[in-house]
This record gives C-alpha cells, structure tokens and sequence, in this order.
C-alpha cells in the first residue's frame, strides 16, 4: 500500500480528517534492547511532529489513537505508566498547541480513566477550546465495539422514551449518535508498524477512507514519512462505490 504518488505540494488535495493507528512503540524499544516505557517516550515526540506536519499540510482533524480498552489488559505497571507518560505529555505540549492554535478533544470510555487523570486532561481540552486550527482527537480507552455498543443503547432508550422511531434510524443517525458525531468521517487512516488489521478502530467511520500501511515503526515515522502518505492519499481515486467513469464526470 506504501504507493509513492509525484504530487505537488500546491495542487495535491489534501485529507480533511487523518486517523493514525500508532503502532510499533514495543518493538522498536524491544530491537533496541531498551524497555518497551522508551518506546512510548520516544512515540510521544513522533505525535508532536505529526501534529506540527498535518497542522502546516492543512489538515482539519487529526485522530489518534493512544490507547484501547484492550490496552487495560496489559500489566498495571505498564498501564500506570502510558496513562503517566499522556498526561505528562499533554499538559506539556497544551502552551504550544495553543500557539498553534490546535484544539484538543478526546474520544473514549472515560468511565474506566483515573479520576485525576481524566481531571488534568479535561482541563487541557478547556484550555484550547479557543482554538480555531487542527483539531487534535485522542482516542483513549476508546474501542469501535465499545462505541457502537453505547450509540444503539442511546438509541434503544431513546426510542423507549417516545424520542425515536425504527424508521428515523438511518446511518446519518447513528453516525449522530457515536462519539465522533462533531467530526467528518476519516478521509485517510494510517497505520504505522506494518501490521495489516484496524484493530477495532473507528469500525464505522472508516467505510470509505483510503488506508495507508507503512512498516515504519512509529517512533521512527516522520514528517517526511507523513507527506509520504499524504502524496499517496492524493494520487487516490475515490470512488465511494462507483464507478471509475462515473466519479470523472462533472
């Protein structure tokens, strides 16, 4: 999938919403003969150049997604210090992506977050909410499943309560109901690490994105390495299921 497209910078079109599944943290710590901790540390500096990158490149939404209900299965040492090494990380980086007019949202069960934890962070989306630039979306214990399992029992109460009828349901609804309802559906989804799967990522709101693979760990992935992603996103024909004659006309 890692297809390199001649665009120019000036006249490519750019994706309105970027979604990354940033993977390869573990492994890249673990071939260096360091402790998986350091690849999250060094994963933490990748986010601030690709947000810097997808910012400059004109880029509307940025998801990322750090953290999985899964990941609640890893050991708690390991636990405690992802969810250290995030709130760190946000509140250090919020004075610049207030300078850079970067607003800050997060999407996920935050039911099962630490309670101060969640308090700095939610402090951290207050301080941006200004912010009129890139709009940079955390997905933390967050999983597709668990999304979708939430917006039909939302609905399911609502139609309980007199408010909604099975045939008011729509996808445009459900679409309304998930926790990316203020968003546009992801127009690119990148996968660092080489790993061919979505792992549970935004299931729904990617059925049209063009996905793009890289075995760069993310660590390692650059600036460079995302412009890579964007020319490709731009050579692209987006057909949405038609066909490729009908997309040409005007």
């Amino acid at each position: 999938m890692n297809r390199h497209h001649n665009t120019s910078a000036t006249d490519r079109r750019i994706p309105e919403h970027v979604a990354i599944i940033m993977d390869g943290n573990g492994r890249w710590a673990t071939e260096r003969g360091m402790d998986r901790s350091a690849g999250h540390v060094e994963g933490v500096n990748t986010v601030r150049k690709i947000t810097e990158a997808a910012s400059e490149a004109g880029v509307g939404y940025l998801t990322l997604y750090a953290f999985s209900t899964e990941n609640w299965q890893r050991p708690q040492a390991e636990v405690d210090a992802l969810m250290h090494l995030i709130v760190m990380a946000i509140e250090r980086e919020t004075p610049d992506l207030i300078k850079n007019n970067v607003r800050l949202t997060m999407i996920g069960d935050f039911e099962r977050m630490p309670a101060e934890a969640m308090a700095r962070l939610q402090q951290c989306m207050a301080d941006t909410a200004h912010c009129t630039g890139l709009t940079l979306c955390l997905a933390l214990s967050y999983s597709s499943r668990w999304e979708i399992t939430e917006a039909c029992r939302r609905m399911a109460a609502a139609a309980a309560a007199g408010t909604l009828t099975p045939e008011e349901i729509t996808p445009q609804t459900v679409s309304g109901y998930l926790t990316t309802a203020s968003m546009p559906d992801p127009d690119l989804l990148i996968r660092t690490g080489g790993d061919r799967r979505v792992s549970n990522f935004l299931l729904w709101q990617i059925a049209y994105s063009e996905i793009y693979i890289t075995p760069t760990y993310w660590p390692d992935f650059s600036k460079a390495d995302f412009e890579r992603a964007l020319d490709d996103f731009a050579g692209r024909e987006r057909r949405f299921g038609l066909t490729s004659d009908q997309v040409k006309q005007p």
